[in-house]
């Protein structure tokens, strides 16, 4: 299992569609507070849908905090301010995805502590910067991707129809 952690997130829409993303890739989310909205919000809450039963979340007052729970964890900083390409690197089952906050990104002093393990998705030069609920996709899907989606459903079914009816 994947681990996507949220560094003081601060737009409840983008935290409840990174939600419905862990849900359904059976990801651990962990969110660092502050937070810039209630958990109760009602934009966190439609963004998720229906999906939050399927959510392991966890909330920690820092991020040092998260760290002493996983000591061992294997961490990447998603960041524009990166020299790596996301795609550059061999995630592991069990690496943990931290992203910072939509104004801000991640502290630079936390950037520095963890040079090595900055991470940034390429873009358009003029850009600032792409959606936090789109970097965690991106990154997320990356990662699953280099380990061949263990666990994830890969075919669909139609509703009304059969694949075989084709033939």
């Amino acid at each position: 299992m994947f681990h996507i952690v949220l560094v003081e997130p601060e737009i409840p829409q983008n935290a409840g569609n990174i939600a419905r993303t862990c849900a359904a890739t059976g990801t651990h989310l962990h969110m660092i507070r502050p937070l810039g909205f209630e958990v109760t919000d009602k934009y966190l809450k439609r963004a998720g849908l229906d999906y939050w039963h399927l959510v392991e979340i966890s909330y920690y007052d820092s991020f040092a905090q998260l760290k002493e729970q996983y000591p061992n964890g294997r961490f990447f900083f998603f960041t524009t301010k990166g020299r790596r390409r996301h795609s550059d690197v061999s995630f592991q089952d069990g690496d943990f995805l931290v992203f910072g906050k939509e104004t801000k990104g991640l502290p630079e002093e936390l950037l520095l502590q963890n040079e090595k393990t900055c991470l940034r998705i390429p873009m358009f030069s003029q850009a600032r910067s792409l959606n936090l609920g789109n970097s965690a996709a991106i990154a997320l899907y990356e990662a699953l991707r280099q380990t061949e989606y263990a666990g994830l459903k890969e075919t669909g079914e139609l509703h009304e129809h059969k694949w075989s009816d084709l033939q």
